[in-house]
């Protein structure tokens, strides 16, 4: 899944990356949590100068999907994610998959691996990032939602696959990737229907992302700041620690045993 990630990107890359005439003015964001704004990248319904493909641009989004047809979004579940394997098919997302494809530019995810209940573990969270730096473009929906009062709200969610190999001991879901070479495909949603770009909807490759343990600062939205992203020693639960310190014992008495 993605639960939250980071775009420190600035407009002009963004503009080149995507092929954007302008782009939304933004600051470095180091910690972006479901219900915030966040930047997507939509085909628009005007064709580029001099070709035929559409011209592309950026809108702040609520992130957090609401189907068309909710009354009350406040009774209804936060979805922020989206199973690329069936969205398809449910009733929230399949209008979207159809007519509303949508990257979401990013510079990285945090995933945190939780243990298994009963273990004691503590929770450790992750910066994963793209090796070779840049920007990363995440498949997403979009849906706005209009009120009683005729007000609209654009909202989004980003699709998730199986993990690959680098992210598979910390979740067994991630953001599905688009690579820039898709792009025009997975946004043209005139004449590609969804059964014809479900094959961009797989795990990135396993040497796409690497994975960095930091601190729990993350898991406040208070905290903002690029610190998020330093490098942390990993966490260790209690008993790995007692186990660590009962090793150390061990060790030492055996050291005293050789004189």
């Amino acid at each position: 899944m993605c639960g939250r990630f980071a775009l420190t990107a600035r407009p002009e890359e963004l503009m080149e990356l995507f092929g954007l005439l302008e782009a939304e003015d933004f600051p470095a964001r180091y910690n972006i949590a479901p219900t915030q704004p966040i930047i997507v990248v939509v085909a628009s319904d005007r064709a580029k100068p001099g070709s035929n493909l559409p011209e592309r641009k950026t809108l702040l989004v609520r992130w957090g999907f609401t189907p068309g047809w909710v009354k009350d979004p406040r009774k209804f579940p936060l979805l922020i994610n989206a199973r690329s394997e069936s969205a398809v098919e449910k009733a929230a997302f399949r209008a979207a998959m159809r007519h509303r494809r949508i990257l979401v530019p990013a510079s990285g995810f945090y995933e945190w691996r939780r243990p298994a209940r009963g273990r004691g573990e503590a929770s450790q969270a992750y910066w994963v990032r793209p090796k070779r730096g840049g920007i990363v473009a995440f498949a997403g929906l979009m849906e706005t939602w209009s009120s009683a009062d005729g007000s609209e709200v654009d909202t989004a969610a980003i699709l998730t696959t199986g993990s690959n190999r680098v992210i598979r001991h910390i979740h067994d879901r991630m953001p599905v990737v688009i690579q820039p070479e898709d792009f025009a495909r997975w946004l043209d949603c005139r004449t590609q229907e969804p059964r014809e770009v479900a094959d961009l909807m797989a795990p990135a490759p396993g040497d796409y992302f690497e994975a960095i343990p930091v601190s729990d600062k993350v898991n406040k939205i208070a905290n903002t700041g690029p610190e998020l992203q330093d490098e942390a020693v990993p966490a260790k639960s209690p008993e790995a620690a007692s186990r660590n310190r009962d090793d150390d014992r061990d060790d030492n008495n055996r050291q005293m045993s050789l004189f």
